[in-house]
């Protein structure tokens, strides 16, 4: 049975064995702030989902994660579909994700309705990335 709920500070060890990114202040934020999902399958995390507010009004997805065994098999659409309805009930009408242009995801997101918005490019010493495209979703 497939569960979704807010990430909890006992998610910790399987937060960060997939998210290498955010720091530890910023989970403790997320857990406090109800800004991430843990997914689990038969009780047994295997994706998370976190968030920010872009100019404090917009839910911006930073991270999506699949267990790479558990993909493709609609993990990612149903944590992606619990967010969205999640925003939706707290008054949310516009939704943003980014991924770069290098990645698979993009072709992910388009099919569940997100559609490119723009992009950003660093060239900035140190932070040189490939191309990260922002797509965008209303929802009503």
């Amino acid at each position: 049975m497939t569960n979704i709920r807010y990430v909890q500070t006992e998610d910790e060890a399987f937060w960060f064995r997939f998210d290498r990114h955010l720091p530890k202040q910023e989970f403790e934020h997320k857990v406090q702030m109800k800004q991430g999902y843990v997914l689990l399958e038969e009780n047994r995390p295997i994706g998370l989902l976190r968030y920010n507010l872009f100019w404090d009004q917009i839910p911006f997805c930073t991270l999506l994660y699949i267990d790479p065994k558990e993909q493709k098999k609609g993990y990612g659409k149903k944590l992606m579909e619990h967010w969205q309805e999640d925003m939706k009930k707290q008054g949310y009408g516009l939704l943003l994700i980014s991924t770069q242009v290098d990645e698979q995801a993009q072709h992910f997101y388009r099919k569940i309705g997100y559609q490119d918005c723009g992009s950003l490019i660093l060239y900035a010493p140190g932070f040189q990335q490939p191309m990260e495209m922002f797509m965008s979703k209303v929802i009503e």
